[in-house]
């Protein structure tokens, strides 16, 4: 919806972020946008009809939307435009998580369409998913698995593997019994167990899981987290 030349002036006047053809805040009812001030609507957190709107294309593409499996399986998170375009083609559907805080989402506009876009999406095909197996235990796997850093102390920097109970003690090379430490905490724990050391680990070794099941995981930590 484009308004009349006057109604341009006015959202100019009132300290409106741009044309009323070219930003989605310019869209917005003309009583909607003259009655809010002008630092309020140049922030983020527009509201049109229950549904955010984001003041520029660029805020827009920052936007993400977790995908939900045919079951109902958080698996992953993906750009607004992957969003856009399983949307259009019908590969997937809007939902509402009920009881899991408020249901936002974006209105995305085009010469011929307005399309809103929501926070979460499920897919209505059924992929064929590949194999996936438990990675093997070498020094980049464990980097990975545990970030890049020590686990007795955090430090980032001179990382090595260094196994819990120790190889000479009839520790095994499994993913249980691996973790990445620090030269110094390496030096310093020698042939001994964390315990005997008194070095507790900061997280419990343990095989990687499937990205999909890890992701989902991490999605309903942050969604509880969010509910306190």
């Amino acid at each position: 919806m484009v308004f009349p030349r006057n109604g341009h002036k006015k959202i100019k006047e009132a300290g409106g972020t741009g044309c009323c053809c070219c930003t989605d805040i310019g869209r917005k009812e003309p009583n909607q946008i003259l009655g809010t001030p002008a630092s309020d609507r140049r922030k983020w957190g527009l509201f049109y009809k229950g549904v955010k709107v984001v003041t520029s294309v660029t805020d827009v593409l920052r936007k993400s939307v977790v995908v939900f499996s045919k079951n109902y399986l958080p698996i992953s998170r993906v750009n607004i435009k992957r969003a856009i375009a399983l949307l259009v083609t019908g590969k997937a559907e809007p939902i509402d998580l009920v009881g899991l805080g408020s249901e936002t989402g974006w209105k995305i506009r085009s010469a011929s369409l307005v399309l809103q876009v929501p926070e979460h999406i499920r897919l209505t095909m059924t992929g064929t998913e590949r194999i996936w197996r438990v990675p093997p235990v070498n020094r980049r796997e464990v980097l990975r698995r545990d970030r890049n850093k020590c686990q007795y102390c955090g430090a980032t920097k001179n990382l090595t593997l260094d196994h819990v109970l120790p190889k000479s003690r009839g520790g095994t090379h499994t993913w249980d019994n691996v973790v990445i430490a620090c030269n110094n905490c390496n030096s310093r724990k020698g042939d001994r167990t964390p315990e005997e050391a008194g070095m507790p680990l900061q997280i419990k070794p343990r095989a990687p899981i499937h990205p999909a099941v890890a992701f989902a995981e991490q999605f309903w930590q942050e969604q509880q987290g969010q509910q306190k």
